[in-house]
C-alpha cells in the first residue's frame, strides 16, 4: 500500500474548499482517507494565514512512515519548512507547439505574396506614370470629292465616235 498526502476536494460548487490528507493511493480523490492532517482555502488571499493549515507533528509522523506529498501539497510543505522542494525547469513550457509555428509561418507567407503583389502594383504605377502618354494622332479631316456643278455636266454633251 503506497500512501499518499494529497487534497480531497470539499465546498461548494464554485466555491472550494481541501482537506489535506493521508490516503491510499488506489483511493479515489474525494473518497475514504486514512487522517486529515491540514486545510487549504484557495479563496483566501495569498498573504493570508489561514489559507494553508497544516498539522505539522502527523504531517512529519507520515512523511516517516513514507507518505509521498503531491507536488501541490509539496509547495505547501515547502512554503512552511517542513520538506524541500526542487525548483522544476522545463524550457520547452513556453515554446509553441508545431501547430502554431505552421500557422505562423503560413501568415507570413500570405503577408510577403500580399507586400510582392502591392510592390508590383505599385511598381507597374509609378511605370505608367514617368512614361508620357502618346500624343494622340489628328488627322485631317478627309473631304469628300468636290462634284462640279450640276449645270456644267449638263452642257457637256457626251464624246461619241
Amino acid at each position: 500500500m503506497s500512501l499518499k498526502i494529497r487534497l480531497a476536494r470539499a465546498g461548494a460548487k464554485k466555491r472550494p474548499y481541501y482537506r489535506i490528507v493521508v490516503a491510499d493511493s488506489r483511493s479515489p480523490r474525494d473518497g475514504r482517507y486514512i487522517e486529515k492532517i491540514g486545510t487549504y482555502d484557495p479563496l483566501l488571499p495569498k498573504d493570508s494565514g489561514d489559507r494553508v493549515k497544516l498539522v505539522e507533528d502527523r504531517v512529519k509522523h507520515w512523511l516517516g512512515v513514507g507518505a509521498q506529498p503531491t507536488d501541490r501539497v509539496l509547495r505547501f510543505l515547502d512554503k512552511a519548512g517542513i520538506l524541500k522542494r526542487d525548483a522544476r525547469n522545463n524550457p520547452d513550457k513556453a515554446k509553441p507547439g508545431q501547430k502554431r509555428l505552421d500557422r505562423e509561418e503560413a501568415k507570413v507567407a500570405a503577408a510577403e505574396g500580399k507586400a510582392k503583389a502591392a510592390a508590383e502594383a505599385v511598381k507597374a504605377a509609378a511605370e505608367a506614370a514617368a512614361t508620357p502618354p502618346p500624343e494622340p494622332v489628328v488627322e485631317a479631316p478627309v473631304e469628300a470629292p468636290a462634284e462640279a456643278p450640276a449645270e456644267a455636266a449638263e452642257a457637256e454633251p457626251p464624246a461619241t465616235e
